[in-house]
């Protein structure tokens, strides 16, 4: 792993347990970051073939191993997509991967980006801020551990809000200082 990987690598792990894990912004993220089974895969690519390649490969990793020594696969693209709307092009893209490598059903994708802004909202509001990460990443998950995560939750349709809600109450500095990340790059 080069000096760069290695910065992106513990941006995100930092990212995960300040932010995923300690707002609580998923719940079912706690158990296998403790127990290691969550890879964090920092790739430098920036062409969007190499970065099919790399999910792909991922993709059949997970499919390889057992969900108790990998649970779930992080891609982090640090030089690639700095762009919102290109990454969000792109995970259009990796769906249909999915579907066409006969994945579907069985993984599914989440993403993060720094500058993450839903649909309806505009860039500044707080409910972005939710899945803005220190680099743009795609989240691979295994739909049977989603499925059994939500039925274990007692209201997992309150997460989202739970989530805007204790961002709309934190004081502004402590927003910037939780997501100096964003900050310091002027984003």
């Amino acid at each position: 792993m080069s000096d760069a990987q290695s910065v992106y690598e513990r941006d995100v792990i930092s990212w995960i347990k300040n932010i995923v894990i300690g707002l609580n912004f998923c719940p079912f993220a706690r158990r296998p970051f403790e127990s290691q089974q969550v890879s964090i895969i920092c790739e430098e690519v920036s062409e969007e073939d190499a970065v099919l390649e790399v999910v792909l490969r991922e993709l059949l990793r997970l499919e390889k191993t057992v969900a108790d020594d990998l649970e779930t696969t992080l891609i982090v693209l640090p030089k690639a997509y700095a762009c919102f709307n290109e990454f969000n092009s792109l995970l259009f893209v990796l769906n249909e991967v999915l579907v066409l490598e006969g994945f579907e059903g069985i993984f599914q994708i989440a993403s993060f980006h720094p500058k993450y802004q839903f649909a309806d909202t505009e860039y500044d509001d707080v409910e972005n801020f939710t899945n803005r990460s220190p680099y743009p990443i795609v989240h691979l998950i295994r739909e049977e551990s989603v499925s059994a995560a939500l039925d274990s939750h007692p209201d997992p349709d309150a997460i989202p809000d739970n989530n805007i809600n204790r961002l709309k109450l934190m004081p502004e500095e402590e927003l910037k200082a939780l997501f100096s990340y964003l900050f310091k790059k002027n984003i």
